[in-house]
This record gives structure tokens, sequence and C-alpha cells, in this order.
């Protein structure tokens, strides 16, 4: 597989596309009027504790109060320091997070015994503020680096899951637990890290451990609110997780950033700075490099396979539905192997899909209805072998026998569509409106009422093009009976500024809007 990375900064926002053999796989944007939290430490104050809940909101100095429970800050005080197995690291194999990436703890105490208001605490945001919620935050502060990620506050040593080979994870955490300069501090092993020896980790653990300090250091002599460490901007932090060895090329089209990439690969990563190109030609490098189609194809509900099948995805607030159907392939042999080629192409662009958009929580896939256990089996390894180059923990529930397959996805910030889209203002996210038929309806029965309780029989209906052009056309005779019937003269206009849902009804007599008291 060719992976290259794909960067366009500008002064409106920076991008960073990361392509697996020309296709897009991932999409990094942060716009300059934005602000990115994840990652970064705060000095917070206690602003209130919600006892059932197991909460506090805590003020960061943003917009909206951060929430931490008390699984994410009892092992930040030494009375509770044995009481969750530590381990913050996304990428890590070990099971300290429940399947919807919470961290499981035993016994947890009250919140109110563990903070009171106005108290002063350290946190680092683990969930970026999505809709109307405010930013998740944990006392597990986590320092990631080229090779290992820092956990100063834990003492667990992990390796990250995508490292498998028993031996070399093996070999990965002897040199680290040999080499910590402090035992009641934890490490995590990136997966960068496979191959690497003790050279390598020595000069990260000294970095991450100076820096720690310093943020101590500035902790201390600040006040609450107030930001303590930023994380890294959005192209060196494409460089510190994704930017390996078997990436191809990393281009980009800003000659300022070129300069800064190849700066701070100098001290970091020498031997990567060959791969960085600056693009220079006139078309737009997202344009040049076939991106800007993909990220529109990206928002779409429907997605079609290469055989002709499709995929329809869903979101609700509480989960994503994807739907797997033929649509036009028909398939050259049975019909059990035609679905079972629709669903195996299905579920590698599923996954595809679920990272691109960035999407998570629970997330549900109706794969076409398979009757052989072999086929089932399949389409979930799959499935599973797809999502392995997804950063972000999943968890894979076994296929039903509807076809269904339940799935969780770590969520740390808002999909792709939250970020570059917002609600239709002529559907009001609701995603339909009711039919110009229906429309046309509720006028008729509405110059009904106003006969019932208004004396008016001079009335102009003002409505938008297609109800109007229905009320002309298919309903006319439906209007012209109504008129007689009541005794009424009804003259019908179209307004092209009304939603198709709203209409007005006015007295010919004085121009005036008729409002019920319904109105």
């Amino acid at each position: 597989m060719v992976k290259e990375i794909i960067v366009s900064e500008d002064e409106y926002e920076t991008r960073a596309a990361l392509l697996e053999d020309k296709v897009l796989a991932e999409l990094f944007i942060e716009r300059q009027e934005e602000r990115y939290v994840l990652g970064n430490i705060y000095k917070g104050r206690v602003n209130s504790i919600l006892p059932g809940m197991q909460a506090a909101f805590v003020d960061i100095g943003l917009d909206r109060n951060a929430f931490l429970h008390v699984s994410d800050i009892a092992h930040h005080l030494e009375e509770y320091e044995e009481l969750i197995d530590g381990n913050t690291d996304r990428e890590s194999d070990t099971s300290q997070k429940s399947q919807t990436g919470y961290r499981k703890r035993r016994d947890a105490p009250s919140i109110k015994d563990i903070l009171k208001k106005g108290q002063e605490i350290l946190v680092q945001v683990d969930k970026e503020p999505m809709d109307t919620k405010g930013p998740r935050v944990t006392a597990y502060i986590t320092l990631p680096g080229r090779y290992l990620v820092y956990m100063p506050t834990v003492e667990h040593v992990g390796i990250s899951r995508r490292i498998e080979k028993e031996k070399e994870r093996q070999r990965l955490k002897e040199i680290v637990e040999r080499i910590r300069p402090n035992k009641s501090h934890g490490f995590i092993v990136r997966t960068a890290a496979e191959g690497k020896g003790e050279e390598e980790f020595q000069a990260d653990m000294k970095f991450l451990t100076n820096h720690w300090e310093k943020i101590n250091r500035s902790a201390q002599s600040s006040s609450a609110p107030s930001l303590i460490h930023e994380d890294l901007g959005p192209i060196f932090r494409v460089i510190r997780d994704v930017f390996t060895k078997d990436v191809k090329q990393f281009v980009i089209d800003s000659k300022r950033e070129y300069d800064r990439v190849l700066s701070f690969l100098d001290s970091l990563l020498p031997s990567l700075k060959p791969k960085v190109k600056l693009y220079s030609k006139k078309k737009p490098i997202f344009e040049a490099y076939s991106i800007e189609r993909q990220i529109k194809k990206a928002l779409r509900q429907k997605i079609w396979l290469k055989s002709g099948g499709h995929i329809i995805i869903g979101k609700t607030e509480a989960l994503v539905a994807i739907d797997v159907n033929t649509g036009k392939y028909v398939g050259k042999e049975n019909a059990e192997e035609t679905i079972l080629k629709t669903n195996l192409e299905a579920a590698v662009e599923i996954a595809r899909q679920i990272r691109l958009r960035d999407l998570g929580g629970i997330i549900i896939i109706d794969f076409i209805d398979m009757e052989k256990e072999e086929h089932k089996n399949q389409v979930l390894k799959t499935l599973e072998d797809a999502l392995k180059r997804d950063r972000s923990r999943t968890n894979i529930l076994q296929i039903t026998d509807l076809g269904l397959v339940e799935m969780t996805r770590q969520r740390t910030k808002p999909s792709l569509s939250n970020r570059l889209c917002q609600p239709c203002p002529y559907c009001m996210g609701d995603g339909v409106v009711t039919s110009s038929e229906t429309t046309s309806i509720a006028i008729l029965r509405r110059i009904k009422e106003i006969d019932r309780k208004l004396s008016d029989k001079q009335l102009k209906v003002m409505a938008s093009g297609p109800v109007a052009f229905r009320l002309l056309g298919d309903d006319n005779d439906k209007v012209k009976n109504l008129a007689k019937k009541l005794s009424m003269k009804i003259e019908i206009e179209e307004d092209p500024d009304l939603h198709i849902e709203d209409f007005k009804i006015i007295s010919m007599k004085d121009q005036r809007e008729i409002l019920l008291k319904e109105d």
C-alpha cells in the first residue's frame, strides 16, 4: 500500500490528507478562527459537583465548562492511587476502557469526597466540545512523543495494539521498564517504535519528562482558569502521529510551513526529510490529488461500491446506522455469492468511511442477510482487518442472525460532517419536508376554517412555487369547487421566499394576513 500525506495551508484553514493508494483515508482540518483544544492541558477551577452523575463541571477558561467524571480524577489523588489500573493511551491494547471508551473502575468513591467547589485541578482535554456539550477532561495527563506516550500520573507500561508480534512486544516493554527514569511514571510504546531501540526511547523520555517539569512549574505559578500546555499545530500533529517510514511522500503547498517542517524534522526525524516535498504548481494541491472530489463524496449519505452495490450512512444523536444494498449489482453466480461479494466489498468501504468521516459512538451495520455461517465469519473478519488501520479504538461484536453488526468507536472530536456542514435551514435538519400535496391540502382546510370563523369572502393564497403550481394545476378543480361551495373568491399567487411548508392567506378587502387564534 502506498501512503502519501498531502497538506494544504492558506489564510483560511490548514488541511492534511492521508492517502492510501490514492484513496482518501483520513482528513485533518483546522480553521484559523477555530480553537482546537483536544490534548491541551489546563489549570481549571471546579464550578459545580453533581453527585448523582458522579461528575463535576470545571471552568477551564472556554465558553462552556468541561465535564470531569469521577473515573478520570480518583487516581490523580494519592489516596486513590490504587483505584484504577493505569492506562491512558489511545493506542494501547489493555482493557482499562470499556467499549464506549470510558475507563473501568472498582468501587469508585463519591465525587463529592474527592473534589470541592472552587478547588483548582490540572486537567487535559480528552474529547472536543460537540454540539451543545462542553469538552470532556481527564486528570490522567498524557504527553505523546514520537515513539512513546508519557503518563506522569500512572505507573503502567503498555504496548500499542498494532504491534502484533509477541516477541517484539516483550522486547519493547523490557527496554522501557529498564530505562524509565521514574518507576512511578508510566509509558505507552507507540506503533512507530516497532524495531527501535534504547537510544530512541531515551531521547523521547528525556524530552517528555523535561516537558512535564515545565508544565508543572507553569501550573504552580498560574491561577485557574488558564491554559498550561497547548498541543502541537495541525501539521506537526500529523507529523508526530501519522508521518512514519512507510509514508512515501509528504507534500505541502506552503513555503513557510515547508521550511518549518524541515526544521522540525532536523532535530526529531532527519531520516524523513527527503520525503518532504514543496508543491509549487498553479493547480490547487487538493484538486491535483483529487482530494476535493473525495471530500464531497464523504459528505453524501449514499456511497456507491465498484460492483454496483451501495451503502447508506445515517446519523442520529444516539448512533450511526449503515445499510448495505446490492443496488445495481445482480452478480453472475447464485444469489448467495452475489450477497457475499457485496458484503465483503461493503465491509472494506465501511471501515474506510468510518475512519474518514470520523464517526464515533455506537455504530450499527446492516449487512445483507447471509445464510451460511462461514460467509458471516468471512465478512466479520474482513471488517476487523480493515479497521486495524484505524487509530481510534474500536470494538466489534459478533454478527447477528439478521446480519447486523454492532460496534463502537472512540469519539474524541466532531465528525467530518459536523465540522464541514450545518443543518439544512429548509428542513431544519430533519432531512425531509412535507410534500406540496400535503401543504396544498392544509391550505384548503384552512380556507374552510376561515369561512367558519370569519365572514371574509375574498381571499388570496400566497404559497411557495411548488405548492402554488399544484394549486393552479393538479388541485385547481379542488380550489374551484371549494370557492363555489363557500361562495368565495380565491386567488393563488406564488411567493418564492416562502418555505414549501409555509403559506399566507390574505384578505383581498384590506390586504391583511388572516391569522386565526392557534396561529
